[in-house]
């Protein structure tokens, strides 16, 4: 017998032991369809049943639902996972759920500490898919250096930032030994208030962050065990300093004990850091990282390494061949690049920057997540159902990752098996390890795991989206499901709101532990708090 074979007997004799009574009429049943399970590499045609929310059998024999489904010839997986997608509004949540996404999370720009709780208040009961925020490190500069209230952070979370970005304190200053301490402390009590980490736009501040600070960022969320996600320093950057910025989160979090997420690595020098990645979680450390099958990234156009000295000089860039608006489809000139810093200094741009072969080969790397980076389109507070031709210009991957994700995984032979793993189990099974219940009992296709699901035709499901037209649906996507509720079938997006909240249970009492003078060394801040008395580590103990 071949070892396919026994494998797919022993999982149907443990599917059978658990859900015996063939005879229940389930609340959905999928049959016949192509069932992927990358955690026990179950491959094979088999019925679903989803009772109460949860996978209660997976079986070759005839069983009923209220709802059937029929997917031959479709796949069968787990609801996709992304971790670093800033749309956490209900028209993001829509985009994202016509390409699969069941579980979204954002673990760069993140939420202000002192509002995660409200953050997921404000969607329970209201939201089409699982919803998750890690706190932001810089919201809570911006809080302390630049003096914003945080009222904006309440229902738009991560799309805040085109607000607070206008500002510079939380890019270029260096805190005090005071403000240093407030900025932790508001990181740890979004943890307090269960996000599932911390997230670190750390190289759009290279300017402000020094080496100290974001080891302490580190610090307060090793004291969770929570990751910290960082868009590292450096990038962008060439492939030195891209694999440099990864390897000081890589270091500190290994000092710590810490988890980390080395966010979107497809940069310059990133076999390196794959390699770094891949020996690291060997050894058994919990790091990991993210790709997106894009050749082009976006942010707002005043990102510190957009400057002239940084992306024309350093790294010989042409804006008129490498920025583009993606409203107006136009690159920008070196004249029309000042002129926007200048008038509307957090106005989205798309940037090309690296080798379009690369794209799909990426998808093939062991150990990373698809997380696609996912940013907002206008309006950014449109109802769920929305029209989505009427959406504004944004970067393609919004609405299309997991499309491309499979079609390029089609046009290049990727394993199908490989692109579940990237796309779904990946990312729940190094959450789940840190112990993140929800991400435990998702990511899977077995018995008693939660029922987020899809149905998909692997020969037509695609991304639409172009850099032209960035907020077009994807196709192809015959189900999904979100917590055992059909939430798009046939493509069409229904009035269906089962998403649950990603987060850990909040505490009663915080962890925050105070940097003390002796640690915040002269690295750390422009000058000597006025109250210093210590010693500098680095002059000898001199007073």
């Amino acid at each position: 017998m071949k070892r396919t074979q026994v494998i797919s007997s022993a999982f149907f004799a443990v599917c059978a032991v658990a859900m015996p009574a063939f005879a229940v009429t389930y609340d959905v049943v999928i049959n016949n369809g192509r069932v992927i399970d990358p955690e026990t590499k179950f491959d094979a045609v088999a019925n679903v049943g989803v009772k109460d929310g949860k996978i209660a059998v997976i079986t070759n024999k005839q069983i009923n639902g209220k709802e059937t489904l029929e997917a031959k010839g479709m796949v069968v997986a787990p609801g996709f996972i992304d971790t670093h997608f800033h749309f956490q509004m209900p028209i993001g949540y829509s985009l994202g759920l016509r390409d699969g996404l069941t579980s979204s999370m954002d673990f760069e720009m993140g939420c202000a500490g002192s509002y995660v709780a409200a953050w997921y208040e404000a969607r329970a009961g209201v939201t089409q898919a699982n919803y998750g925020c890690a706190v932001s490190h810089e919201f809570a500069r911006a809080m302390v250096l630049d003096g914003s209230d945080g009222a904006e952070y309440l229902i738009n979370g991560p799309v805040a930032a085109y607000t607070t970005r206008a500002k510079t304190g939380w890019s270029a200053t260096r805190p005090t030994l005071e403000q240093g301490n407030a900025i932790l402390q508001e990181l740890d009590k979004g943890l307090q208030a269960g996000a599932p980490g911390i997230g670190s736009t750390t190289g759009y501040m290279r300017a402000g962050i020094s080496s100290r600070e974001m080891f302490e960022v580190q610090k307060v969320g090793a004291r969770y065990g929570r990751p910290t996600g960082s868009h590292t320093r450096y990038t962008l950057g060439n492939d030195t300093t891209e694999v440099n910025g990864a390897q000081e989160l890589i270091a500190n979090a290994i000092a710590l004990g810490a988890p980390a997420i080395v966010l979107h690595f497809n940069n310059p020098g990133w076999r390196v850091t794959h390699e770094l990645i891949s020996r690291l979680q060997e050894s058994g450390h919990n790091i990991w990282g993210e790709i997106y099958p894009y050749a082009a990234g976006s942010t707002t156009i005043n990102a510190e390494f957009l400057e002239p000295r940084s992306w024309v000089d350093d790294l010989g860039n042409r804006y008129e061949e490498t920025i583009l608006d993606p409203v107006t489809n136009k690159y920008y000139t070196l004249e029309t690049y000042k002129a926007t810093v200048a008038s509307e200094p957090t106005r989205p741009v798309v940037v090309f920057k690296m080798p379009a072969d690369d794209q799909w080969k990426w998808l093939t790397l062991k150990g990373v997540t698809m997380a696609s980076d996912g940013v907002g389109a206008k309006p950014y507070d449109a109802a769920w159902d929305y029209p989505m031709d009427k959406l504004g210009g944004t970067h393609p991957r919004t609405a299309g990752s997991r499309g491309a994700t499979i079609r390029l995984g089609r046009e290049h032979n990727i394993p199908m098996m490989q692109l579940m793993s990237i796309l779904s189990y990946n990312a729940a099974k190094h959450l789940g390890d840190t112990g993140l219940k929800a991400m435990q009992e998702r990511g899977r296709i077995q018995t008693g795991m939660v029922a987020d699901i899809v149905v998909f035709d692997p020969e037509r499901f695609t991304d639409n989206s172009t850099y032209a037209k960035g907020a077009l649906p994807s196709t192809g996507m015959k189900a999904v499901l979100v917590n055992g509720k059909v939430t798009v079938r046939d493509d069409v997006l229904l009035p269906v709101f089962a998403g649950q909240p990603i987060r850990f249970e909040p505490e009663a009492k915080p962890r925050f532990v105070p940097v003390s003078v002796e640690s915040w060394n002269a690295e750390f801040s422009t000058g000597m708090p006025s109250d210093f008395t210590g010693a500098f580590p680095e002059d000898g103990g001199k007073k």
